[in-house]
């Protein structure tokens, strides 16, 4: 890619045909050149557009989505002036799936997004089509929907997506469809009647194999399913399901077979077989690879994605601030309730003889709303927490509730959770029967302080008389065991712990885990974990100046002065010379103490008013500042604003505990 260099040579001189002095020659050349991302030098890769100056290294143009067509002279383009996909008029609707990995898409063409120019209603991930193109090669890679390969292959070089000279290499790994070849021996119903095992066959007798005719990939003797010839047919539990609710099943005739003692009842004791395709090691190696970017994608993109399914359709919801979990929970209780539909919030004061509405901000009621979630009494740990045990709570089906009210948070721009520990988060992905909690976990005291003593005996008397002092707790809880040696006081303490943070609230985590599947935000999380574990497990990064400065947009420039008095005012506040904190400055001007993972909805912005003080609009997410003649008097008129403002909201709301 460096644009100083040339293949001089053949192919098999130098490095692929690079002169070992030509390459000299440009590592001198790139020495003198400052990377345009970066800063550092080195940059031997510059934009072929007329004019431009920019030189960057080949990964920071790949974080500055630059474009390097893998094809002719190898040429870059910058982030300013790489090639785009042109479209004439956008008819579709709000979200298409991408054809590869079916993950819904705006049919808008950017830098991560492209479309088929064969098939006008095909899109695609650009990971998606680089990692299929990457293995499918310049023989196989074409639209996923048509077939083209020609102007499908010329569209793809041009935006960037490198198409490999070799075999696909599903066609490179040797026997990689030997199984194809061979045929299912394997009876799988529950209770198999043959003496010698699963896998005995013996054609044109009762212990002949037959496959199913559905599915192929399981079987029966004929004996253990009553089935008094190989012509007859014979379906598997899981294709017998879906005949039966298609409505095209009809109930087999009882058959028995003669000279056998197989009863009618082992007909119906099949067991499903699990119906995974039998992969070799590599090709299941080729399959991590296929999928490892996938696996990679970013959060904030991960919840854009899942917000495609919100309608423009809206749904307003009453919100008492005083008492925001109780309004929440009857809004979404509501029978007219979607979690699709675009939520609009309207606040009202049950004390306003009135009746008076107030517009209100979608994410400050959010952002109210998870923080009445972290510290309801469904949950308990301090900084980490994990589902708690309340009876009332699941009697009211409230861990539901709350599972659901996060993945509407979530898909609708809320901010993230960031209080779950590891144990919970795990449990939801990986299941509870593969997670171990820690001690951590446990904010019992007294139980916490019974694993301490378990795991601290150094003898088998003392292990033994602690077991006979916890004698009532542990057999209450079912974990009572015979001690025959020290080392059996670590599997007591993993029974203790996996009882009580685990089995105990396996009720409440069954309910919210229901809960969350709202809007398909669990199966999003189990198969982006390590996106998901960034905003679930972690709080998000401690706001900054830069930050801050970023975040806001300058709508109007009417100010100079004042502009240069706010960024001052940002590093002052990041500095400790203010009495606000820059928490602060964000609630008072979008109503969130941090930025959502899928960002502010308007984008906050930014403008300067002839006004004494500055006004926060959480409705537009804007703040317009003040204009002095002096930054003391912009800052005092700043810190006075934001932390009376901020002191009357949290007096006239105080917050209520609803669970």
């Amino acid at each position: 890619m460096s644009s100083g260099i040339w293949q001089r040579g053949k192919e098999e001189e130098g490095v692929y045909g690079f002169l070992i002095e030509d390459i000299r020659k440009e590592v001198t050349r790139a020495s003198k050149l400052k990377c345009s991302v970066c800063k550092k030098t080195g940059a031997s890769i510059g934009c072929v557009a007329p004019r431009c100056k920019r030189s960057y290294h080949f990964p920071c143009g790949l974080q500055k989505e630059c474009i390097f067509q893998f094809t002719g002279n190898f040429a870059s383009f910058c982030w300013n002036h790489r090639p785009v996909q042109i479209i004439t008029s956008n008819n579709y609707r709000d979200s298409l799936p991408c054809t590869i990995c079916l993950e819904f898409i705006a049919p808008t063409p950017t830098y991560s997004v492209l479309r088929s120019p064969c098939c006008k209603n095909a899109w695609f991930h650009r990971d998606c089509l680089q990692v299929q193109a990457i293995n499918a090669g310049v023989f196989f890679f074409r639209c996923t929907v048509c077939n083209n390969s020609d102007i499908f292959q010329k569209e793809m070089l041009r935006m960037g997506i490198h198409i490999p000279e070799k075999d696909a290499s599903w066609e490179l790994e040797e026997n990689a469809y030997q199984d194809l070849l061979q045929h299912y021996e394997h009876c799988d119903v529950r209770r198999c009647r043959c003496k010698e095992g699963r896998d005995y066959n013996v054609p044109d007798s009762k212990w002949e194999i037959k496959r199913c005719q559905c599915c192929g990939s399981s079987g029966t003797h004929l004996a253990c399913s009553s089935l008094q010839s190989w012509e007859q047919n014979w379906e598997c539990l899981e294709c017998r399901s879906i005949l039966y609710n298609s409505g095209d099943f009809q109930k087999p005739k009882k058959h028995t077979l003669p000279n056998t003692n197989v009863g009618i009842t082992d007909c119906l004791l099949e067991e499903s077989s699990p119906k995974l395709p039998r992969q070799s090691p590599g090709a299941q190696r080729k399959d991590l690879l296929r999928q490892g970017s996938k696996f990679k994608r970013d959060i904030s993109t991960l919840i854009i994605e899942l917000g495609f399914q919100i309608k423009k359709k809206a749904k307003r919801l009453y919100i008492n601030k005083a008492n925001i979990w109780n309004s929440a929970l009857d809004g979404f209780r509501n029978q007219n309730f979607n979690p699709s539909y675009s939520i609009e919030v309207v606040y009202v004061n049950e004390n306003d003889h009135f009746g008076r509405e107030h517009p209100g901000s979608k994410q400050e009621f959010l952002c109210l709303l998870m923080q009445q979630l972290e510290n309801s009494p469904l949950f308990e740990g301090s900084l980490s927490k994990n589902l708690s045990l309340n009876s009332q709570a699941l009697k009211e089906n409230l861990y539901y509730e709350a599972g659901k009210m996060l993945a509407i948070s979530l898909v609708h721009g809320g901010p993230s959770p960031g209080f779950f520990s590891k144990t919970l988060f795990n449990c939801l992905v990986y299941g509870p029967e593969n997670t171990q909690p820690i001690l951590d976990d446990v904010s019992d005291f007294d139980v916490a302080q019974i694993i301490i003593r378990i795991n601290t005996a150094t003898n088998l008397a003392d292990l033994n008389s602690l077991v006979n002092e916890c004698f009532n707790y542990l057999e209450l809880i079912g974990c009572l065991r015979l001690i025959t040696s020290i080392s059996d006081k670590y599997m007591l303490a993993k029974d203790i712990l996996v009882y009580h943070v685990i089995k105990r609230v396996q009720a409440p985590f069954e309910s919210f885990k229901q809960g969350l599947k709202t809007l398909g935000v669990l199966e999003k999380i189990q198969t982006y974990p390590e996106a998901f574990c960034s905003i679930f497990c972690h709080k998000p990064e401690n706001l900054s100046a830069k930050i801050l400065s970023d975040l806001f947009t300058v709508r109007t420039l009417s100010d100079v002065q004042a502009l240069g008095f706010w960024n001052s005012y940002l590093q002052a506040v990041e500095d400790g010379k203010s009495t606000v904190t820059m928490e602060d400055i964000l609630i008072f001007a979008t109503g969130c103490n941090s930025i959502p993972p899928a960002g502010f909805k308007p984008t906050p912005s930014i403008e300067c008013l002839h006004m004494d003080f500055p006004v926060g609009n959480k409705c537009n997410n804007s703040l317009a500042l003040p204009i002095t003649s002096t930054y003391k008097e912009f800052q005092e008129n700043m810190d006075f604003a934001i932390k009376n403002t901020l002191r009357l909201e949290k007096e006239e709301n105080c917050h209520f505990i609803g669970p």
